[in-house]
């Protein structure tokens, strides 16, 4: 997978105004293209084939919040130490978006000692102090989910016991969100478990990004930060030439609410919904499309793609409903079997996902489009030590 150095202090905005442009999304970019991870401020260069496409360079894309510079909150700070207070830590699970973290926030990532005994069993050993410190402990619960929620609870623990001030975990990705209710008879409720789990570790705040159902929020008996990745997302979508004929699309009913935002924020675009049936987990049934279509660029939206049954089976439909292209966008990209088959079989002119989760060189295909969210997770990182607003960085 391909990733090229971030040049730091690229300027940028949100994507606030309508903006126009003569061209469809179609004749932007080829059908077909190398494999792409366009990572922090290298949104402003996105590469096609070995070439700088035109009129990027003029368009901000990469997100970055209405706050001062690192640079300048760092001036301001003691020369010969950054924040000694604030440490940032990484589990396995993905170490590079940790590492964009820290660079952002001009740290160092603390040092930690994380391996596995021969029968499985994990040990954590923090290799500085924390004492009277704010730990930001990173680590999304993606696959294998059991064994880094684990290494988790563990890290907590180590930095619990070794005085940290405070604990904050930072999950990119939230596993067992899905599992928010009881939608049939003697189901556990995982999500409320996973919340309860992390409280008693002795977590005192969250961080999580698009968690997949807002009300699992309200399991948590301690304060959590709710962020979205949507504006990363569209300003990469910004910088490229959009046709005046685009339609946002939600995959499921479940979505609309997702989708509607998604939709006034690029462009007041109009909004479809396509309605399907689940018959069992990770299986879907499309129904029929409520929204006109015919002859627009579709932008599928949508929290997480998992198997991509859902979104591949809604595109088809959208195709035989007459859409020219059909892009689709999400957060997390979970990628579990046989999502790289479908999503790669040449029905999306574009894949778009952030990286909440570390995708691995066997999940990239021609189509994908990898984004950096580093920016967005430090600035929040940095409002909550300094008991600032995060719901400003999003205003």
């Amino acid at each position: 997978m391909a990733a090229t150095a971030a040049a730091p202090g690229t300027p940028s905005s949100l994507l606030l105004s309508p903006r126009r442009a003569s061209s469809s999304f179609r004749a932007a970019a080829p059908r077909f293209r190398s494999p792409r991870c366009v990572l922090g401020s290298e949104q402003l260069r996105v590469v096609d084939g070995g070439k700088r496409k035109a009129g990027l360079e003029s368009r901000g894309a990469v997100w970055t919040p209405k706050a001062p510079a690192p640079e300048a909150r760092l001036a301001a700070l003691p020369r010969d130490t950054p924040d000694s207070r604030m440490k940032i830590f990484s589990g396995t699970a993905n170490r590079p978006l940790s590492q964009e973290i820290a660079a952002y926030l001009g740290v160092d990532l603390g040092k930690i000692l994380i391996k596995r005994f021969a029968d499985g069993e994990i040990y954590v050993q923090l290799q500085e102090s924390v004492r009277g410190c704010d730990v930001f402990l990173v680590q999304p619960t993606c696959s294998p989910v059991n064994e880094n929620l684990m290494e988790l609870f563990i890290m907590i623990d180590a930095c619990r016991r070794a005085s940290a001030r405070s604990i904050t975990v930072v999950i990119p990705y939230f596993g067992y969100a899905r599992a928010d209710r009881k939608a049939q008879g003697r189901e556990a409720i995982t999500a409320k478990l996973a919340a309860n789990l992390l409280t008693e570790a002795g977590s005192d705040r969250v961080i999580v990004c698009d968690i997949h159902s807002t009300q699992a929020l309200g399991y948590f008996d301690i304060p959590v930060d709710h962020i979205y990745g949507q504006p990363v997302i569209l300003d990469y979508l910004a910088s490229k030439t959009i046709s005046e004929d685009l339609v946002v699309v939600s995959p499921d009913v479940g979505g609309v609410v997702r989708a509607r935002a998604f939709a006034k924020k690029l462009f007041d675009a109009p909004l479809a919904i396509v309605d399907k049936r689940r018959q069992g987990h990770n299986m879907s049934e499309v129904m029929h499309l409520i929204g006109d279509v015919k002859g627009k660029v579709a932008i599928m939206v949508d929290d997480m793609i998992d198997t991509a049954g859902t979104i591949t089976s809604a595109a088809a439909l959208l195709k035989q409903e007459g859409a020219e292209a059909v892009y689709a966008c999400c957060t997390h990209a979970v990628f579990s079997p046989p999502a790289i088959e479908r999503l790669s079989g040449g029905i999306f002119e574009e894949v778009i996902v952030t990286n909440s989760i570390l995708l691995p060189e066997d999940k990239c295909f021609p189509q994908l489009t990898v984004l950096s969210m580093a920016n967005l997770v430090a600035e929040t990182i940095w409002h909550v030590h300094r008991d600032g607003s995060v719901s400003s960085i999003f205003q």
